[in-house]
């Protein structure tokens, strides 16, 4: 469904497993972003009514998992660690277009949303499935859920406001980069790395 290019090798999890704490504190801030990332989408279009009403609830969405995975991190005793860049995400911004019509410029910005959703849904899918603490699993199943919803609603609506753009193409050439790009990562505690 998803049709990420490069799957993540189960063993991430080991990686992962040596510090769940800092997982957490990336995850937190991660779902922060996703909820910033929304709303600055909204400030920018907020002709496009539908799609204003479906980011105010993914950001609430997004908010509601970073106050959950926050919590997480007070049940081991720990506080959230301060943000951190992430590496990922900062080489996918790159591939958006820029100075184009501001309608292109919409559509990547769902996509590379849409992306960033994917990875993450793909990334919870494999701790769900090889993490040995069965409540983290569990947590991470649902969250998983969560994130094929975000991934299909972003993708959406790029075909919503295509203006003719061939968003099946561009979407191709998305998945094409984003595998270029992760196969650098995949060697730290991060969701992303």
């Amino acid at each position: 469904m998803l049709g990420l290019k490069l799957p993540t090798d189960p063993r991430w999890v080991n990686i992962v497993e040596t510090n769940i704490d800092e997982i957490l504190t990336d995850h937190a801030w991660c779902e922060q972003k996703a909820a910033s990332n929304a709303i600055s989408i909204i400030v920018g279009y907020p002709e496009h009514t539908e799609m204003v009403d479906a980011l105010l609830e993914l950001a609430k969405e997004e908010i509601t998992h970073f106050e959950m995975v926050h919590q997480k991190i007070k049940e081991r005793g720990n506080v959230l660690g301060k943000e951190r860049k992430d590496a990922y995400v900062n080489q996918l911004y790159k591939f958006m277009r820029t100075g184009y019509k501001r309608e292109i410029v919409l559509i990547d910005r769902l996509l590379f949303s849409a992306m960033i959703e994917a990875r993450s849904c793909e990334r919870f899918k494999v701790l769900s499935q090889n993490i040995s603490d069965k409540t983290m699993a569990s947590f991470y199943h649902d969250l998983m859920v969560s994130e094929a919803n975000h991934y299909t609603m972003f993708i959406g609506f790029a075909k919503k406001y295509a203006c003719g753009e061939d968003v099946d193409k561009r979407w191709k050439e998305w998945l094409a980069f984003e595998a270029e790009v992760i196969a650098n990562y995949g060697k730290s505690e991060t969701i992303h790395g």
